[in-house]
């Protein structure tokens, strides 16, 4: 059963959804008269998220890698082996997955998705996605994108990572179950802090309101977000599935921080 939502948020929704159809829609009409930019370089580009030379530095993702946290290895230890921060520090979602290391190049990327109503790029980085988390979405049965707060929903007009989740969701026909989870705290901005901060400020920001345990209950999920930094959000939102009854919560992004190559142990 659907899960009912505030005046408020209902409210916002209504309005993000009118405000993104005019955005597009505008869009249309410039890309008609100018082609479209490299977030990257700003490069005119044609049917390509990049140009050409962006595209070169990119840096996928791609095995070997821990098992466990998808961070890539110095060097290939063998399957299934686990990095020591892995072992050290084991996170409560059972696998995570990014298509490409959060660089110079992807960062550029998600901010002009994010924040320069880029949403033209999110099907290039749907499938990008898609492709690194292929073996978390087999498993899956359904898709739940990290919501956000309806106050920040209506100054962004649009969640990047719903929208991501809607274009996964299209290239592998796992069913997305948008009202499941609920940011409850509005958050102050993440960028900036410390683990430890921004641990502290997600505390207590997510839950699963009652009317919506039972589309959980037993269920192998995958949390879909944009950028995955210290894990501190997929870690709140993944504690609060779980206690809600979800079977198993894996972790898909577009882009993950990725410090100096690991050694396996």
């Amino acid at each position: 059963m659907r899960p009912s939502v505030t005046v408020e948020s209902a409210s916002a929704s209504r309005v993000g959804v009118l405000t993104r159809g005019l955005r597009v829609t505008l869009r249309t009409v410039v890309n008609v008269a100018l082609p479209p930019l490299c977030p990257a370089c700003r490069e005119p580009v044609e049917d390509q998220a990049l140009c050409s030379g962006c595209w070169s530095k990119l840096c996928f993702i791609a095995r070997p890698y821990c098992e466990r946290l998808g961070i890539p290895f110095a060097y290939d230890p063998g399957p299934g082996i686990l990095s020591m921060q892995a072992i050290a520090d084991p996170p409560a979602y059972n696998r995570a997955r990014a298509a490409v290391r959060y660089d110079e190049i992807a960062r550029a990327l998600v901010h002009a998705y994010k924040y320069g109503d880029r949403i033209d790029l999110a099907p290039t980085l749907g499938r990008w996605t898609a492709q690194a988390g292929r073996e978390l979405l087999a498993e899956a049965d359904a898709i739940v994108p990290v919501p956000l707060h309806w106050r920040r929903l209506w100054a962004r007009r649009f969640n990047q990572s719903a929208t991501l989740a809607q274009t996964v969701s299209a290239v592998t026909g796992v069913p997305v179950l948008h009202e499941v989870l609920k940011r409850v705290k509005a958050t102050a901005h993440q960028v900036g802090l410390t683990q430890a901060e921004r641990a502290t400020n997600v505390q207590g920001a997510f839950r699963v309101p009652a009317e919506a345990r039972a589309a959980i209950a037993g269920r192998r999920l995958v949390l879909m977000d944009d950028v995955l930094t210290t894990g501190a959000t997929s870690e709140a939102c993944t504690r609060a599935l779980l206690r809600a009854g979800a079977a198993n919560v894996d972790v898909l992004v577009f882009a993950r921080v990725v410090g100096p190559a690991k050694s396996a142990i």
